[in-house]
C-alpha cells in the first residue's frame, strides 16, 4: 500500500517496537520504501506519545498530562521540545499529542490523568506550550480531541459516547483550548469519535457540522485532520470500514486512522469507489489530499 502511495503514513504501537535503535531501523526502512513519482513526500510516522499511561515509545515525556500542567507551561514547553527531538530522532514526525481535553472531575480522561488541567485557559496555555516545543523539536502536534472529550464518561474506544452539553457551552469552554492551538498555527488536530447532540447526530469525525463546521468554518482551522481511530467501538457503532470511510471524508476529515490493516485496505477501496462513482465530491476531496501532502513536504524522516 505505501509502494503504490495509497497511504499517507503508520502509527506506531509499544508491540511494533523495542528499543530507541529498532524503532529507527523501522521507520528509516518504512521510509525507504518506494513511492510513486507523484507522492515523493515523507510518510508520516506517527505516534501516541502523550505521557503516563499513554506513551508508547522510549524516551519522554514520562509524567502524565497532569503533572505536566501542575509544573506550568514553561515546564510544559521545555518537555514538549525534548520529546520532540527524542521522537525526530526516532524518525518519528507526528505525536499525537497534547490532548486539550478538560480536565472535568471524576470524568474518564480526568481519571487517566490524561489532562493538564480543568479550565480553559489553563488548558490552553499549556497545552500550546506543548505543542510548541514539539514542532520545535522536530515533531509536528496533534491537538485531540475535538470538540472534546472531558464530558465522557467512558473512552470512546470502549463505549459510544454522547456528550450533551450545549453547543454554548462546547464552544466557550470546551472548544477553546484548540481555538488556541490553531491560533498559534498548530499542525493537526484529532476529532473525537464522540457523538455531540447539540452539534450532529453523528460521531464527531464523521460529521461535517463538525468537521468541517465546528473546526474549519468557526475556528478556521487550515491543516490536517484526523479522525480518532475508526477501529473504535465507537466509530464500529456507525457500520463498517467502508461506511465510516466515506462518511468522514463527506465530513471534511482529512486523515483516516484505522489501527487494522484489512480495515484500512476496504476503507481505501471505498473511497475509490467514491471518487470513480461521485458520490465523493473530488473538490473537497483533492483539498484534503493537498492539505496532507503538505504536511508531509514539511515532515523530516
Amino acid at each position: 500500500m505505501i509502494s503504490s502511495g495509497r497511504v499517507a503514513g503508520v502509527i506506531l504501537f509499544g508491540g511494533n517496537v523495542g528499543s530507541r535503535s529498532s524503532v529507527r531501523r523501522l521507520t528509516s526502512e518504512l521510509q525507504a520504501i518506494p513511492r510513486p513519482a507523484a507522492t515523493p513526500q515523507p510518510l508520516l510516522v506517527t505516534v501516541d506519545q502523550e505521557g503516563g499511561l499513554v506513551r508508547r515509545l522510549p524516551g519522554p515525556p514520562k509524567p502524565s498530562a497532569r503533572s505536566i500542567g501542575a509544573r506550568g507551561a514553561a515546564f510544559a514547553g521545555n518537555l514538549g521540545r525534548a520529546t520532540g527531538q527524542s521522537l525526530h530522532s526516532m524518525g518519528v514526525n507526528v505525536d499525537l499529542a497534547p490532548v486539550l481535553d478538560l480536565g472535568r472531575p471524576g470524568r474518564a480522561i480526568e481519571q487517566e490523568g490524561r489532562t493538564f488541567a480543568a479550565t480553559p485557559a489553563a488548558v490552553s496555555e499549556i497545552g500550546v506550550g506543548f505543542a510548541r516545543g514539539l514542532a520545535a523539536g522536530g515533531a509536528a502536534a496533534t491537538a485531540k480531541h475535538f470538540p472534546g472529550l472531558g464530558a465522557a464518561r467512558v473512552n470512546t474506544d470502549s463505549a459510544v459516547q454522547k456528550i450533551r452539553l450545549p453547543a454554548a457551552k462546547l464552544r466557550a469552554a470546551d472548544e477553546r483550548p484548540f481555538a488556541s492551538f490553531v491560533q498559534a498555527g498548530g499542525a493537526m488536530v484529532m476529532l473525537s469519535t464522540a457523538i455531540y447532540p447539540a452539534l450532529s447526530g453523528k460521531p464527531a469525525a464523521l460529521s461535517r457540522a463538525v468537521a468541517t463546521g465546528e473546526l474549519r468554518d468557526r475556528l478556521g482551522f487550515q491543516g490536517v485532520s484526523i479522525s480518532d481511530s475508526l477501529g473504535s467501538v465507537a466509530a464500529q457503532a456507525v457500520g463498517g470500514p467502508a461506511k465510516t470511510a466515506l462518511a468522514a471524508a463527506r465530513a471534511g476529515t482529512d486523515l483516516l486512522l484505522f489501527t487494522d490493516l484489512g480495515d484500512a485496505a476496504r476503507a481505501e477501496r471505498a473511497l475509490a469507489r467514491g471518487l470513480g462513482d461521485g458520490s465523493l465530491d473530488r473538490t473537497a476531496f483533492q483539498a484534503s489530499v493537498d492539505r496532507v501532502l503538505a504536511l508531509r513536504s514539511g515532515s523530516q524522516p
